[in-house]
């Protein structure tokens, strides 16, 4: 089995499943999102899960040179004389030298590249390196199929580059991913959002809960409120269904 299609609540678990069923990793396999997950009318009419599908990628080839040697030295047969050579002790920076290196951004580089490719986009990445992250900027066209709904997909591909990434590094690496200035567009809307219902909340004393967002969109809401004369903020629920909560001080 090369190619399955899997399905689950979040694009995440559908892509767990999806692993699960050929038994391989993440970097062994080209992802391309067929559906994303909707909650439906009401949260239960019409909804949908989301629907990935997972291509095994071909083995690396073998070195024929060497499967051949490898095939001699088991047909040779076994010299009776033994002819004694000095062994050549390797230095100590040889020894502590690792025999390969896999850079984790050159992964992930290649892990969105081929990602896009599967969703029929042809993209050029430049990748920025900052204090506590690395910026993955995105570019092309037709990059809206690539940032979805309200950057659904966008963070979906972000949380699967992650996950590339840090399976090749010694220490813990965050990526975020931005495609069209998408990340800084959205959190202008966030804060326009948060004023504007604010103000609500301030006018009405009703207090708005909003629907269910990331982390970091939720941690926008906060920040643009947290100095309010008038409101407070706060989350309840559990992911991925946590929201913000507007309410009167």
């Amino acid at each position: 089995m090369t190619k399955v299609v899997a399905t689950g609540k979040t694009i995440e678990d559908a892509v767990e499943q999806g692993l699960s069923q050929l038994g391989t990793s993440l970097e062994r396999v080209n992802v391309t999102v067929l559906e994303q997950p909707s909650k439906g009318f009401l949260g239960f009419i019409g909804a949908r899960k989301a629907k990935v599908e997972l291509t095994l990628l071909p083995e690396p080839a073998v070195d024929e040179t060497k499967a051949a040697e490898s095939s001699h030295m088991q047909d040779a047969p076994a010299q009776s004389v033994k002819e004694e050579h000095p062994v050549e002790q390797p230095s100590a920076a040889a020894a502590a030298e690792p025999a390969s290196t896999i850079d984790p951004y050159e992964e992930a580089v290649r892990f969105v590249r081929e990602t896009a490719a599967g969703m029929g986009l042809e993209v050029e990445v430049e990748l920025r390196h900052g204090k506590d992250e690395s910026i993955m900027d995105i570019s092309g066209s037709d990059l809206g199929m690539l940032i979805g709904r309200r950057g659904q997909t966008l963070d979906a591909l972000q949380y699967l580059t992650n996950i590339v990434a840090n399976r090749h590094a010694d220490g813990y690496v965050k990526i975020v991913l931005d495609a069209e200035n998408f990340r800084l567009r959205r959190q202008k809307t966030l804060e326009n959002l948060a004023e504007r219902l604010a103000a609500q909340v301030a006018r009405t004393g009703k207090e708005v809960i909003l629907e269910p967002m990331p982390p970091n969109e939720r941690k926008t809401i906060h920040a643009a409120l947290q100095r309010h004369a008038e409101v407070r903020t706060f989350s309840k629920g559990d992911e991925p269904n946590r929201r913000v909560v507007i309410a009167k001080k």
